[in-house]
């Protein structure tokens, strides 16, 4: 078949929808298809050369008038002159707002010679709106007149029809996240930051954005808990608004000097190669694509009953599962699969065997090759 043209656009940065994005758009490459990146920088992880790989920045011009600058206007014109340029069979946009709202403007602008739109909602586009309404109408737009629309979890699609009432006719496609168990591997303790922990140590590892829907505290009580129990050391890989509030804890409750914030890591595989246990406490999860690199490290998780995890995290055999704030629970369920090596080498073994049979990189990839296909066959959406 013929190499397709494709244009994607994420956001260039250490969250799980810019990972993916930049994941997918690099295997479609090496596949033989000319993708287009359209970012207002270049997302972290296309920093070597690709052949058939290619960036285009959306700069944003001061003008007095704009507080803010319209990166979404600006990012539409970038959209449609990329597509024209490079001739676009299809522009893949990650998050509704603002990227798929500036495809449906850059669609407006090009008319019959616009790509086919789809678009991919990873979680926060429901929050989002969750928590500023003003921003349904446009959001639940953006949605409705994409030419197709993808979810990465079950959880997402039944929420992206309920919380943004979004036209039940508009089919949404379950297509997961995915990750590269070639990478992602359980290793020998080779890394630095291996060679760093002392002999005997449990190693727990918390992997976000440390925002306060990551419940950092949560990760800290558990740890806590934990600590008294074993020998344990806490790895906090990440950054953003809640860090302050770990390192305060750490302080106030004597356990600085097993906790170790590693801040932004590019080789997150080799840091989940050193643990034991992953915790994500988290108010909500999408997908939880931390807890599916863990697994194909032989990681097994501790995390919360909700949004998308009880789909990746099957209780009892790969990781537990809680309720939101359940620290205690969570940290006897932490407790006893590190004190029962046995066990804990089973759901590492069972955990490894999920990634790698259902969340391959080359079969997800397949389902969005075959997506985009099917998509280039039907009609265009009116605007």
């Amino acid at each position: 078949m013929e190499p397709l043209r494709i244009g994607i656009t994420c956001y260039p940065t250490y969250g799980g929808s810019g990972v993916i994005a930049t994941e997918l758009g690099t295997e479609l490459a090496r596949r033989g298809h000319r993708v287009h990146f359209i970012s207002y920088a270049l997302p972290r992880r296309l920093e070597r050369y690709t052949e058939n790989l290619f960036f285009h920045e959306v700069e944003i011009n001061p003008y007095p008038l704009f507080e803010y600058p319209p990166y979404s206007l600006a990012l539409a014109s970038k959209m449609a002159e990329v597509a024209i340029y490079e001739r676009l069979d299809v522009l893949h946009v990650h998050y509704a707002v603002p990227h798929a709202t500036s495809a449906y403007l850059a669609r407006a602008i090009l008319r019959e010679r616009s790509p086919w739109i789809v678009t991919t909602l990873h979680g926060t586009d429901i929050t989002l709106v969750g928590n500023e309404r003003s921003l349904l109408p446009i959001t639940r737009l953006s949605i409705e007149r994409s030419d197709a629309v993808t979810a990465v979890s079950q959880y997402l699609r039944a929420a992206t029809y309920d919380k943004l009432n979004v036209n039940s006719d508009v089919p949404i496609e379950v297509i997961p996240n995915f990750v590269d168990t070639d990478v992602f591997q359980p290793t020998s303790a080779s890394s630095m930051v291996c060679r760093l922990l002392q002999p005997g140590e449990k190693v727990l590892c918390h992997v976000s954005n440390f925002r306060p829907v990551k419940r950092i505290l949560d990760v800290m009580a558990v740890f806590r808990n934990v600590a008294r129990k074993l020998p344990a050391r806490l790895l906090l890989v990440g950054d953003g608004p809640d860090r302050s509030a770990a390192d305060r804890y750490a302080h106030e409750h004597g356990i600085a000097d097993q906790v170790n914030a590693l801040g932004k890591q590019d080789s997150i595989s080799e840091i989940l190669a050193c643990a034991d246990l992953l915790l994500l406490p988290s108010n909500t999860e999408s997908f939880g694509l931390a807890a599916l690199e863990a697994f194909a490290c032989g990681v097994p998780v501790i995390g919360t009953r909700t949004g998308g995890l009880p789909e990746l995290v099957e209780h009892g055999k790969v990781g537990y599962l809680a309720e939101i704030g359940d620290v205690e629970s969570m940290s006897r369920f932490a407790i006893g699969l590190l004190e029962d090596e046995e066990r804990h080498a089973a759901f590492g073994a069972a955990a490894r065997a999920l990634a790698v049979e259902r969340y391959q990189t080359r079969s997800v990839v397949d389902a969005y090759e075959s997506h985009y296909r099917a998509v280039l066959e039907k009609p265009r959406k009116n605007l």
